[in-house]
């Protein structure tokens, strides 16, 4: 399986996202997933080359217009809430 680029997106890029990072590490390794993730602000992530991000609702409408699926966290802590909606939106 080809390595998945993924982007954990925030305001400033430091604190949320790098919780948001480790978290989408820890879900799709333990299923097996070759992935490869990243953090940053918000202003970083528009037009990063990836596969996918990972973002809150409130930044999400800074980033729909990106050609890569965006998903949108609740909880940033739920590994099962970010592993579904990000098979999901992979359509894995």
């Amino acid at each position: 399986m080809k390595r998945i680029k993924i982007i954990a997106v925030c305001g400033f890029g430091v604190g949320t996202s790098l919780i948001l990072k480790m978290n989408i590490e820890s879900a799709f390794k333990a299923k097996g997933y070759n992935v490869d993730v990243d953090y940053m602000d918000v202003t970083t992530a528009k037009g990063a080359n990836c596969d996918i991000m990972f973002t809150s609702a409130e930044l999400f409408n800074q980033l729909k217009d990106e050609k890569i699926p965006v998903v949108v966290v609740d909880n940033f802590m739920d590994k099962n809430e970010i592993l579904d909606k990000g098979l999901k939106a992979l359509g894995l």
